[in-house]
């Protein structure tokens, strides 16, 4: 029976346990009362989104005083470094994202960046990156992996994988392989609804697994789970809670021993059809380790329900105190690997403070066409279409801005959906800017409009690129971070030394 504080037969080790395995999210950029009583009781994990952090000062406070309460803590954020961002949500990224990085295909860089990254987490004070994704992008209608995948081959994915693997990891900060066992080749986003993933165990050990292999290969601490439906599998439960993926594949097949974490149990997909707590208990009975909720359940009450709900599982027999003391050892022992790794790191690893993402942002920049550079100040119409959830809508992005920097006198305008395209003069250069065109019906019929009347219009996709390049000129930055911006830009004003053209 519930009792105030707990439950009535829990004893303060299967509390512990169960505080253990949860890493929830909260509101503020300063730790809340309720989180610095749940670290002091033992809570075993902290998520970081957007909202929590502001500047580099602020965020080695903050994750100094989770520790405060509690030194062993798992601090985790999910800084995929491209248009996924946490660390630099609110200026854009210094790196061009995974998508960039497989159009470039230079290991050796990809595995630069990514130590970059893990020389920002690991001086930011976190311990666990929910990131690389190394999901396949095999569906171009895909509305959730786009430019956070290295790209459609899986055996491009699975070097790339391995790549930022090493690089994030030679920092001490744990790196998460996600979304197992493969989001790429759905339609749907898992955020809003549950994707089936139709493929057969053939097609999936041919074209989802290899990355994951590779992961594995390359030492990988952590995967985290997507909410995902996979017939040939399991067809009653997602993967999230399905001990036949979690254990037969990801464990027994696979041979990963690490933390297996879930994606936000608050999302629609998994959180309507079993409930925050229930999506938990069975994640955790399937053979999660960790349990992440964040999103919009993010206050003290839902943890108190959570800690509850998996002791109550444990003294019903649902969940069995094995499985979860299991889980929490592998919290644990990330935990030290961590910290262990970072002493070594910050010892022995300087050559890692090499900035290198706008290098490789400039190297992933496509042409097709020769209108460039720009004879004069251009008029810039972006189009800005609807991103999926975990792009925060306020990230910076675009092209106007580094272009206004170099070619003194541009002109600049941002239309949504239900926005006139205004009159473009045609004495002066016309540069049209979309992310992913081809996903959008609205960005596309605007786009041939202005064409029909402009074919000389430079057309710049920031996103996944469709199935053709339109336009007099076509640029493809292959993301639109801070730094792909600043790459068109420099191809605009004619300040690029960037002589490859035509499509990839």
């Amino acid at each position: 029976m519930i009792v105030r504080g707990g439950l009535s037969g829990a004893s303060p080790e299967l509390a512990g346990l169960a505080d253990t395995v949860l890493q929830p999210g909260f509101v503020g950029v300063e730790v809340p009362d309720w989180l610095r009583r749940r670290l002091g009781e033992g809570l075993g994990g902290v998520a970081l989104y957007s909202r929590n952090l502001v500047d580099s000062a602020q965020v080695r406070a903050l994750t100094a005083a989770l520790r405060a309460e509690n030194p062993d803590v798992v601090i985790a954020t999910d800084e995929e470094a491209g248009d996924v961002t946490r660390l630099e949500a609110l200026t854009g990224s210094s790196r061009p994202g995974n998508l960039a990085l497989g159009a470039v295909d230079d290991p050796e860089l990809t595995e630069l960046v990514a130590r970059g990254v893990g020389r920002d987490m690991a001086e930011a004070g976190i311990t666990l990156n929910y990131a690389p994704v190394v999901d396949v992008n095999s569906d171009l209608d895909n509305p959730v992996v786009g430019t956070r995948a290295f790209g459609a081959d899986p055996w491009l994915v699975a070097r790339h994988a391995r790549a930022w693997v090493t690089g994030l990891q030679s920092a001490g900060v744990a790196a998460c392989a996600k979304h197992f066992p493969g989001h790429g080749a759905t339609a749907v986003d898992s955020h809003n609804d549950l994707p089936t993933v139709s493929c057969s165990a053939e097609e999936l050990a041919a074209t989802a697994l290899p990355p994951y292999r590779t992961a594995i290969e390359a030492g990988v601490r952590a995967v985290m789970t997507g909410h995902l439906l996979v017939p040939a599998y399991d067809p009653d439960f997602p993967a999230t809670m399905s001990s036949r993926i979690l254990v037969g594949l990801l464990r027994e097949e696979l041979g990963f021993d690490g933390l297996i974490v879930t994606d936000g149990v608050e999302m629609p997909s998994v959180a309507e059809r079993y409930g925050v707590t229930g999506a938990a208990v069975r994640a955790l009975a399937a053979g999660a380790d960790a349990v992440c909720v964040g999103g919009e359940r993010k206050g003290a009450g839902v943890v108190g329900f959570m800690r509850n709900a998996i002791m109550a599982a444990v003294i019903d027999g649902t969940l069995p105190e094995e499985r979860l003391a299991e889980a929490a050892s592998r919290v644990r022992r990330l935990a030290a690997w961590s910290a262990e790794q970072r002493q070594a790191a910050w010892a022995t690893d300087q050559a890692a403070l090499t900035p290198a993402g706008l290098t490789a942002a400039r190297r992933a920049v496509r042409i097709r066409g020769e209108g460039l550079p720009l004879t004069s100040a251009p008029q810039v119409i972006e189009f800005v279409s609807e991103t999926n959830i975990a792009i925060d809508r306020a990230t910076p992005w675009g092209v106007a801005t580094p272009l206004t920097a170099l070619l003194p006198g541009t002109t600049a305008v941002r239309l949504g959906p239900e926005d006139e395209v205004p009159p473009v003069p045609g004495g002066r250069p016309l540069v049209i800017v979309v992310r992913d065109a081809h996903r959008h019906a609205w960005v596309s019929a605007r786009l041939d409009a202005l064409l029909s009347r402009r074919p000389d219009a430079v057309v710049v996709e920031m996103g996944l690129p469709g199935p053709g390049t339109p336009g007099g000129t076509h640029i493809t930055t292959y993301g639109a971070t801070t730094v792909c911006g600043q790459a068109a830009a420099e191809l605009l004003a004619g300040q690029s030394s960037l002589t490859r053209t035509g499509p990839r």
